[in-house]
């Protein structure tokens, strides 16, 4: 099952996008990108919140490399280790988490979370749109005007949140879980 793994799964695939999405956020994650607000505020958002996307959209891909036949034979459920292996990636990307800020983390658990959840319900494809439309939407819609006239985040909008806001982090936490149980449910479309 190992070489099932690395050779037919590629989960090699999504540590290296973890890690161009680190090198991406170290190296130009503050640079701001011009996106409209719709809701009357101004200004960009940084490419970091564009950057959890690659990694997203790796385990995506691995997760789509499949051999049905393969894995309805197999001993040990593949859906369990294809969660132990998101679930350490998350871990994973929370360890190096201080060289680039706890948001990237926390928005790669939290569009992870999105992508795992949206795939139960529509094809892979359709998931990786899902997840770039709710960071689409995150980004137009959740700030604000604050009373000193800066630009805020709106509670919801998990993605833009600070860094060190402890309640998007447990929100992300509690979706990202919520996302694994719903995603490793039968009768998902197409597997």
């Amino acid at each position: 099952m190992r070489i099932y793994f690395s050779v037919v799964r590629r989960w090699w695939i999504a540590p290296a996008a973890l890690a161009l999405t680190l090198l991406v956020c170290w190296t130009s994650g503050g640079t701001e990108l011009p996106v409209p607000s719709f809701l009357g505020t101004s200004g960009g958002v940084r490419l970091r919140y564009f950057a959890p996307l690659l990694v997203v959209m790796a385990v995506l891909f691995c997760l789509d490399r499949r051999l049905g036949e393969v894995e309805d034979t197999a001993v040990a459920p593949v859906v369990l280790r294809d969660h132990a292996t998101v679930t350490g990636l998350v871990v994973l990307a929370h360890a190096v988490g201080p060289w680039v800020g706890m948001d990237v983390p926390r928005n790669v658990m939290l569009l992870l979370a999105v992508a795992l959840a949206a795939r139960r319900f529509v094809n892979t494809a359709a998931a990786g749109a899902v997840c770039l439309v709710v960071l689409a939407v995150t980004l137009t819609t959740g700030r604000a005007q604050g009373a000193t006239g800066h630009v805020v985040a709106r509670e919801w909008a998990l993605v833009i949140q600070p860094a060190g806001n402890t309640g998007a982090w447990v929100a992300s936490a509690v979706l990202f879980a919520l996302a694994l149980a719903v995603s490793s449910a039968r009768g998902v479309p197409g597997r």
